[in-house]
């Protein structure tokens, strides 16, 4: 697979590395661990903004990212650092945040969702009275509201305890408004308490351009005209509709974007008809953005069927399906039509539209109504899912960064959550894959472990691990590699989990410890991987069940303890020994389990330091009597004898036991390799043939010796690209010759010798031809 970059800017990534190493970067630590700014740093506003819209971003959405106490009082003198622009969200912001940057001449100020500020902010936001620009509070619920009753103030001394609690909702603020702001253009006010009158806050604002009162309950709606020279963008979603705000609206003739939607028609009492609709046409002759979404349709406000389905889609006016729409002098930029029966005609004057009708209408819900209207994302995202699932996704980056933007932008949103975990499982499917940058990709795994993270709920944990199953494991999970473990390791910690959940979680902790190096197997060792496997085993031994679950588990074990003497060490410790015994009384006649628990207990016999523990007549026995399985071809004979071949190499004198005797178990070796068949394909993968090529120049026990040499022999001529380099680059060549020259060595061992060196020759010869 081919995948293209799209790295970050050279911006983006110093802006990320300086807030990972502050300390090493702009700053030092003072008394408490406060950080402070070098004396010798100066930084200018694009600097500054990049740096506090980046670390919210950071903090939201990376969980290796530590948040610093003292992070916004780097930014409280404007001498050394400026602020214009910041965009801060969700409860993690406090009133002590913004106290911080008070002295800062901001232009920009958007706060989303802020819930833990109360009023002691709204003492701040008049600190920016007389340069803010654009202000947004949207779903801030607690800033109109004191804290404990408080009086209204900017007390830099109060108590963390007093900082931490919540705002009284009983305690309204009612001594601020907007006095002072002029230069105030953009206001987004959306999800105002009740019981705030918004005439009385917005009335000192003689020149604002752009409001929005999403979720705001209007008692009257003349106050509105005050900016009817001068309003050019009213948002008005989920406000109750009335002919008196209509008749308001339609005089405020500048507008060039008004949005009159609602969440869903099932709430909307208020009918949309189509002598209002050509009324906002026929006044509103600057619109060029209309969200009409959420609204029931009454009279008959469409061309008939037969007609306007003739022809082309068509954007222009006068062939639109929607009657009062023919009257626009030219096609709207956008047109809200999402839960309408109007999304579904065929001629629309607008270059985007919101719907359901296909996928890009859907792509255009997501994309306008991920910020401020989750319950719509929602639902535009199951559609979406639906479209990649059922149908084919022609847009997929497009919609793949929607996606994504939803999931980061509503962490904590459960409903966003499990329907855009689905839609990812679809989206980055093989169909789609090479479409995809690195860069995209590896976007998608932050998202996912963000959700397996914030969600222990079965179906967002389920689409997150089936989601992370498209991705090439462990190549692409490699940066993630840590968390990813610990996430799978954390699902599976329960007795009884999802079984299905189960499944995928121990397939993928299998296929992260495949093919990876010794250090990330010790790390993941040390997480607990190896005595969460044996819970499972030990769980399903309970229920009597060898499924995938028991399978993959000891699988992963083979995995994980592959030249890896702690792991081994682990699974000793944890009686790991006990349950292999169990496994192989229980289950007899399980061919795939058998090869597993007998691959890993190959990695435990090659640590020296851990033989002896193998070294009872109840084991030897036990590998001695696999020796004749037939069990997966030859796999499990050929990992008993191998488990035995490096016991016996540790000589007659530390065979203590009188039964078995070493010779019997020696002579049931030699049989066994002799019943198998030389140009067998294997169900293995050697990543090195160190274990092996030890037991080859020595006379202690020649059968040892001849196990590795057939081994050596099968798996050069069944796979010879793959095995002659690397015999070749681990020396495996002159230690072959000093067998030939060893007395000790079997004749049927020389033999063999010989031949897998006219092997290694004609395999040199062919490669010569070749070039």
């Amino acid at each position: 697979m081919s995948l293209h970059y799209n790295p970050d800017s050279l911006m983006t990534l110093a802006t990320v590395f300086c807030l990972r190493n502050l300390r090493k970067t702009m700053c030092y630590q003072e008394f408490r661990n406060k950080l402070c700014l070098r004396s010798d740093i100066f930084l200018p506003s694009e600097i500054c903004d990049k740096l506090v819209n980046t670390y919210m971003e950071l903090v939201h959405t990376d969980s290796n990212f530590e948040p610093e106490e003292s992070f916004f009082q780097l930014f409280s003198d404007p001498r050394s650092t400026r602020l214009t622009r910041v965009q801060l969200r969700e409860d993690f912001v406090r009133d002590r945040d913004l106290e911080a940057i008070k002295k800062q001449d901001l232009i920009e100020l958007h706060l989303t969702y802020c819930n833990s500020l109360s009023s002691r902010s709204l003492k701040t936001l008049t600190c920016f009275r007389e340069t803010l620009v654009s202000l947004c509070l949207f779903g801030c619920s607690h800033i109109f509201y004191k804290k404990g009753g408080a009086p209204l103030a900017c007390n830099e001394d109060t108590e963390d305890e007093e900082e931490e609690s919540p705002a009284s909702r009983q305690a309204l603020e009612t001594d601020f408004n907007f006095q002072g702001f002029n230069r105030l253009r953009l206001l987004n006010l959306g999800g105002l308490p009740d019981e705030v009158d918004v005439e009385t806050l917005l009335k000192p604002l003689k020149s604002l351009t752009s409001l929005d009162l999403s979720n705001v309950q209007l008692l009257g709606t003349a106050f509105l005209t005050q900016w009817k020279d001068r309003l050019a963008s009213l948002v008005l979603y989920n406000v109750d509709l009335t002919e008196e705000l209509v008749n308001t609206v339609v005089e405020i003739v500048n507008l060039r974007h008004l949005d009159i939607s609602r969440e869903s028609r099932r709430t909307a009492k208020f009918k949309m008809t189509r002598k209002i609709l050509t009324a906002i046409v026929q006044r509103l002759v600057n619109l060029v953005s209309l969200d009409i979404s959420g609204h029931i349709m009454l009279d008959n406000g469409t061309v008939p069927h037969f007609e306007e389905a003739m022809g082309r889609p068509s954007i222009e006016p006068c062939k639109s399906s929607i009657f009062p729409f023919q009257e626009l002098k030219r096609p709207l930029q956008f047109l809200g039509l999402y839960d309408t029966t109007l999304c579904n005609v065929t001629h629309i004057p607008a270059y985007k539209v919101t719907g359901s009708k296909n996928e890009d209408q859907v792509l255009n819900a997501i994309e306008a109504y991920t910020e401020f209207r989750p319950e719509l994302a929602h639902r535009a995202i199951n559609q979406l899912f639906d479209i990649a699932r059922i149908q084919h996704c022609s847009q997929l980056l497009r919609a793949l960064q929607l996606v994504i933007a939803a999931l980061k932008c509503h962490k904590y949103d459960k409903s966003i959550q499990v329907t855009g975990s689905a839609a990812l499982f679809y989206l980055t499917n093989t169909e789609y894959r090479s479409d995809q940058s690195v860069r995209l990709r590896r976007e998608v795994i932050q998202v996912v472990l963000n959700g397996m993270e914030q969600y222990q709920e079965v179906t967002v944990q389920r689409n997150c691990c089936l989601t992370l199953c498209n991705f090439s494991i462990p190549e692409e999970l490699e940066f993630q590699y840590s968390r990813v473990n610990q996430l799978l390791l954390k699902i599976l910690e329960p007795a009884r989990q999802d079984e299905s959940i189960q499944r995928i979680a121990v397939h993928l902790c299998n296929a992260l410890v495949c093919q990876v190096d010794n250090h990330h197997k010790e790390a993941v060792g040390k997480m607990g991987f190896v005595k969460t496997m044996l819970n499972l085993i030990q769980k399903k031994l309970q229920d009597r069940m060898c499924d995938q679950v028991m399978e993959f588990s000891w699988s992963a074990l083979w995995n994980i303890t592959d030249e890896t003497p702690d792991n081994c060490q682990m699974f000793l410790n944890c009686r790991g020994m006990s349950l292999f015994l169990d496994c192989l009384q229980e289950f007899p006649d399980k061919q795939e389990l058998h090869r597993n628990m007998l691959g890993l207990l190959g990695n435990v016999a090659e640590v020296k330091a851990l033989r002896p523990q193998l070294l009872t007549p109840q084991f030897i026995t036990v590998f001695s009597n696999l020796l004749d399985s037939k069990a997966d071809g030859i796999e499990v004979s050929y990992n008993a004898c191998g488990v035995l071949s490096h016991i016996m190499f540790d000589g007659p004198e530390v065979w203590s036991m009188e039964v078995p005797l070493r010779d019997t178990v020696m002579d049931k070796m030699w049989n066994a390799i002799q019943s198998w068949d030389v140009s067998s394909r294997r169900n293995i993968n050697y990543r090195s043939f160190e274990p092996i090529l030890r037991l080859l120049p020595q006379s202690i026990s020649p059968v040892s010796q001849h196990w590795a040499t057939w081994a050596l022999y099968n798996l050069v001529s069944v796979y010879p690209s793959k095995y002659c380099p690397l015999l070749i680059k681990e020396g495996g060549v002159s230690l072959l010759e000093k067998v030939l020259e060893l007395e000790s060595s079997q004749p049927e061992t020389k033999d063999m010798n010989n031949k897998l060196f006219w092997f290694k020759e004609n395999e040199k010869n062919d490669k010569s031809l070749a070039q």
